[in-house]
């Protein structure tokens, strides 16, 4: 028998409450438990990024500087010089800041360099030991620093970065990329040099519990013979892990009731970057089109896109004359997907309806690059993990 108006209405409430009841304490309610980007589709704008300029934030690895491109018109209106090893812009929990965070490398430390998204200008950069990445817990209480070179994750004052604590990651050796639990009470993230692997960190013990291999089998025999994750994102409905996986040139299935492998989809050489559609119904995987000790430009880049549901890939967009297509992420409105070429100099903006792409030339070793501003009510990190 259909429901009525009013049964629906009490299951929906009955449903978020439920959703809602065991989350971290202080994260923000889940609002649609078989969805988890319903709050990040095109329009669903926060109040926070009211004011902020449209752009494209490009952190280029080798020359030290960054790049900031008017989306409208497809041009370099600046340009500035943050020095170290900038890796990723970073949108914060609040939506108020970006952060540049540059690794330790070629001698120099790292850095966390603050962005006014309303100005488009930086702040006065703040020294740490490493930052590869940042990502913010669910309920915005810390900032987590990924020390990647000391395998340790920094957990800080999300606003001046002062050190709260450490959770250390001894068997994740190039602790990399995260993300959070549909609960916000674990965090997931990559070890991408020791072997392939997930480490599964509790945010209420504050430690490691678990830590997962993930093998070549079903991966094809094309493979290589090890294992070498980068991004990961959550399906939309809580259950499952996709893990890029830039050595076995495709998306591992992690599911996440076990913590075990599940499955595997083959994409492109060098799988890399993750990104969700708009509208939560596809993920769109940036194939670098190079393995670690094989980079060069004009690579055999390429854009899958994944079918979330279906679980494989429905279509794939090559970069004409060759490309790196790394990190990014999707437009406002879903309909282009912003990613860095890491070995061209450039920055594609790739039509999400044709696959066609549009190239800007940029710095040297682009990297994780976001566009602002992003719908979502809170930031978990990365170039917008949005929640």
């Amino acid at each position: 028998m259909p429901l009525s108006v009013m049964q629906l209405i009490a299951y929906l409430f009955l449903s978020t409450l439920i959703a809602s009841a065991q989350t971290l304490p202080g994260m923000p309610p889940v609002i649609d438990a078989r969805n988890v980007y319903s709050e990040t589709t095109a329009g669903k704008f926060s109040p926070a990024v009211s004011g902020a300029l449209s752009r494209v934030y490009v952190p280029n690895l080798k020359s030290g500087d960054v790049y900031v491109i008017d989306p409208a018109t497809f041009q370099v209106v600046d340009r500035f010089v943050v020095g170290g090893n900038p890796q990723h812009v970073i949108p914060s929990w609040d939506l108020k800041t970006l952060w540049i965070a540059g690794s330790a490398e070629r001698g120099l430390s790292g850095i966390l360099t603050p962005i006014d998204p309303k100005t488009g200008k930086p702040g006065a950069t703040i020294k740490v030991a490493d930052a590869y990445n940042l990502y913010f817990t669910p309920n915005g209480q810390s900032a987590i620093v990924v020390a990647e070179a000391l395998k340790r994750l920094e957990f800080r004052d999300p606003q001046t970065m002062k050190l709260q604590y450490n959770i250390t990651t001894p068997d994740c050796s190039g602790v990399n990329h995260a993300d959070f639990s549909l609960d916000g009470m674990y965090a997931y993230f990559t070890c991408e040099f020791s072997g392939g692997g997930l480490a599964k960190i509790d945010l209420m013990q504050r430690k490691v519990v678990s830590y997962l291999k993930l093998a070549r089998e079903g991966a094809g025999q094309t493979a290589p013979a090890h294992s070498m994750p980068q991004d990961i994102r959550i399906s939309p409905d809580g259950k499952f892990l996709f893990v890029a996986d830039m050595e076995a040139d495709g998306v591992f299935l992690i599911d996440l009731q076990t913590f075990k492998q599940a499955g595997f989809i083959p994409t492109g050489r060098g799988a890399h970057g993750l990104y969700p559609s708009r509208d939560g119904k596809k993920l769109y995987v940036t194939n670098r089109g190079t393995h670690m000790n094989d980079t060069k430009p004009h690579g055999p880049g390429s854009v899958s896109v994944i079918d979330f549901a279906a679980r494989q890939v429905e279509k794939t967009w090559t970069i004409a004359g060759g490309g790196s297509p790394d990190m990014g992420n999707v437009s406002a409105d879903g309909k282009l997907l912003w990613l860095s070429g890491r070995f061209d100099k450039l920055v594609y903006a790739i039509d999400t309806t044709t696959g066609n792409v549009k190239t800007i030339p940029v710095g040297t070793e682009p990297h994780g690059l976001t566009i602002w501003p992003q719908p979502g009510r809170y930031s978990l990190g990365h170039t917008g993990v949005m929640r």
